[in-house]
């Protein structure tokens, strides 16, 4: 090899060595189209979860809105996941901002856009049933707990379950040492193994927009407060959980 040659070789390319610049996105791609998402999205899992609790059959029990709750979530998620990140849900944009996973800016409005979904999901569902299985159903709203002694295992359970659930959110899409591309399935069975497991104690919500949608359009609000309160419980331990221990680099707090 000849002179000439080790000094070409010797030059760096400067187009090779620029740094890569981050992508700016448009503000409609940064911030109007994750809430849009959002609330279609939200919209769309509340009326199917709202619609399997009122035109349930007698003879599924709790399998019907399970696997309804569950698979759509799943598929909602798959499409829409790349855009918002497929939260429809409070306590889970909870989560993910206190553990890095969204903009502050952004948590507002999508609980405003999960909450106003919940309310078209819900509407949705009541104008396609039949007024008969709306009544019964009280319009799927969460009747399960009707006296103060159910209240306590209530509030435990939906902490318990919403745990799990945003738990395999936050490790499954937000934290890079263990994201999946099977998230959104993993979501979507872990709602429908929580159903199956904890209808019967609080009616499995673990979505405060799950609840509220129905509660406005029914007007059903007793132990409404249940509904805030464990799913948010809930959030905010798997937050704690991953931002102290199971947390990679970039997420945990300690031991870095």
């Amino acid at each position: 090899m000849n002179d000439a040659e080790m000094t070409q070789m010797s030059k760096k390319d400067p187009e090779l060595c620029k740094e890569e610049e981050p992508i700016k996105l448009h503000w409609f791609e940064a911030y109007l189209q994750p809430c849009v998402a959002e609330l279609l999205g939200t919209s769309l899992f509340v009326f199917i979860g709202c619609l399997s609790v009122i035109e349930n059959g007698t003879t599924t029990g709790n399998l019907q809105p399970a696997l309804a709750h569950g698979l759509s979530l799943g598929l909602i998620i798959g499409v829409l996941g790349g855009i918002s990140g497929g939260h429809f849900n409070p306590a889970v944009s909870l989560a993910a901002w206190l553990i890095g996973g969204l903009n502050l800016i952004l948590l507002i409005p999508y609980w405003v856009c999960q909450l106003c979904g919940g309310m078209i999901g819900a509407a949705m569902a009541m104008a396609v049933s039949a007024k008969g299985n709306y009544e019964n159903a009280t319009g799927a709203a969460f009747t399960t707990v009707t006296s103060d002694g159910g209240a306590a295992r209530a509030v435990g359970a939906e902490i318990i379950m919403t745990f799990l659930l945003v738990f395999v959110v936050c490790m499954g899409a937000i934290n890079g040492k263990s994201q999946t591309s099977l998230a959104p399935f993993c979501i979507g069975f872990t709602v429908t193994v929580d159903i199956i497991a904890g209808a019967a104690i609080s009616g499995a919500c673990m979505n405060p927009a799950r609840a509220f949608g129905p509660a406005v359009v029914a007007n059903y609000w007793t132990f409404h407060w249940i509904y805030w309160i464990g799913p948010l419980a809930g959030g905010l331990l798997v937050a704690a959980t991953v931002r102290l221990l199971l947390g990679d680099k970039k997420i945990r707090v300690f031991f870095k």
